[in-house]
Formats: structure tokens, C-alpha cells, sequence
């Protein structure tokens, strides 16, 4: 992978992981049910022996969360604790990949804000290492959109100028956050069997971005608009 695609690379690295610190605080109130921010409806506190259950089955990734977010006993909502922990220990690891790569010392432990603070702070030296800028985005993407999807954010859909190959409309439209590009139009069909759309009228054929070249535009075309949006 050419350096200057590396730098491309660490570039939509940096604001993914401006989303996620942004993220993260919100994922972290909606935790407890009821509580400011949180899109739950209100419920009654749980009774002391109910959070004393609670803490017993879960004790050990309660224990860990507790560090990284600074404590607090609030009742857990599954999906949103799972989700925690997800984009938590993928910080971390993150964190550490990249810290190996790059010959550093092991990270001392942090809050999961200062932790993406860090890995922002090095993404100079990992545009030195194209595989690495890869996986750093990679990361990033896929533990934003795990945040977005908990905290219920749509995605964008961005028009992408020129026709679609198979249905000959103006109905191309790119999925930033996917790196995808579909077609809109409910009556347009592919000629591959073994897509969706030959059998499934709510399904969209879609290319994502390896398979851009196989659109009547120029990549670049598609990127530009795509990367403005992949916030």
C-alpha cells in the first residue's frame, strides 16, 4: 500500500476516533435507565439486594468497566454493557497493536477517552506503517458505528453523481460509514444470481469500495464526497 494511501488512512482515522471520544460519554449514560441523556423511559432504582445479584453475576467485566469509566453502581442494560465492553477491550488492544508496532512501551492503564487520545496523538508514526493504518481505521470504523448503533444514529446516505451500471438511473448512493456504494432504486436488479436483489424486492445491490472499479465513475469521484461525510 503506496505511503500517501497510509496517510489517507490515519487522516479518517483521526476523525473516527474524534467520533468515538465524543461517543463514548453518551454510551456510558445510557447505562443506567432514566438517567440524564439516557433515551430509555424511567424506571425505579433497583433494590439493594437486586444490584447485589446484579454485581455477583457480572462481577468480573463490572470490575474492569469500573476502572476504565471511573466507577458508579448503576443498573446495567445488557446491549448497552455489551457494547461497553466491546469498543473498551478494542481500545485497548488498539492501543497496545499499536504501541507494539511502533516499538513503544507497554500503555499505562487509562480511561478510554485518554486512551484515543494517545492512539490520535501517534498516528503520524502509524502512517509510517500502511498495514497498521489500515487496521487503526478499521478499528476506529467498526467501534464507531458499534457506538452509533447503540446510541440509535443514522447513517448518512451521500449521492454519489451517475448513473447505476444495471438500472441506468441516477439513484447511486454511498454508505460513509460502510465505504459502500448502493443503488436506491426498488425496481433495479443485477445480473448475479446470487445477490440479493435477484430475490428479495427490499434488497439494494451494492459495491463496496474494492469494487468501486466496476462502477462508470472515476473512485476518486466517490471518495471525495464519501470521506467529507465519514465523520
Amino acid at each position: 500500500m503506496p505511503r500517501n494511501r497510509a496517510t489517507e488512512h490515519t487522516a479518517r482515522a483521526a476523525r473516527w476516533l474524534d467520533v468515538l471520544r465524543r461517543q463514548f460519554p453518551e454510551l456510558v449514560r445510557e447505562l443506567a435507565p432514566g438517567s440524564p441523556g439516557s433515551s430509555a423511559p424511567s424506571r425505579d432504582p433497583l433494590t439493594p439486594q437486586a444490584l447485589r445479584l446484579l454485581a455477583e453475576r457480572d462481577r468480573e467485566d463490572r470490575a474492569d468497566r469500573e476502572w476504565v469509566l471511573g466507577g458508579g453502581a448503576a443498573p446495567l442494560r445488557l446491549h448497552v454493557s455489551d457494547a461497553l465492553r466491546d469498543v473498551t477491550d478494542g481500545v485497548v488492544e488498539l492501543e497496545e497493536a499499536v504501541r507494539d508496532r511502533l516499538g513503544l512501551g507497554r500503555a499505562r492503564r487509562a480511561p478510554v477517552p485518554e486512551r484515543l487520545g494517545r492512539i490520535a496523538g501517534l498516528l503520524d508514526r502509524v502512517a509510517e506503517h500502511p498495514v497498521l493504518a489500515a487496521h487503526v481505521l478499521d478499528e476506529c470504523r467498526r467501534m464507531a458505528r458499534r457506538c452509533g448503533s447503540v446510541l440509535g444514529e443514522t447513517e448518512v446516505l451521500v449521492r454519489v453523481e451517475g448513473r447505476c451500471p444495471w438500472c441506468d438511473s441516477v439513484s447511486l448512493r454511498a454508505l460513509p460509514a460502510r465505504r459502500a456504494v448502493l443503488c436506491v432504486n426498488p425496481g433495479c436488479r443485477c445480473a448475479d444470481e446470487d445477490c440479493g436483489c435477484s430475490h428479495d424486492p427490499a434488497h439494494r445491490h451494492a459495491w463496496t469500495e474494492t469494487a468501486w472499479g466496476q462502477l462508470p465513475l472515476d473512485p476518486a469521484a466517490i471518495a471525495g464526497p464519501v470521506d467529507r461525510e465519514a465523520l
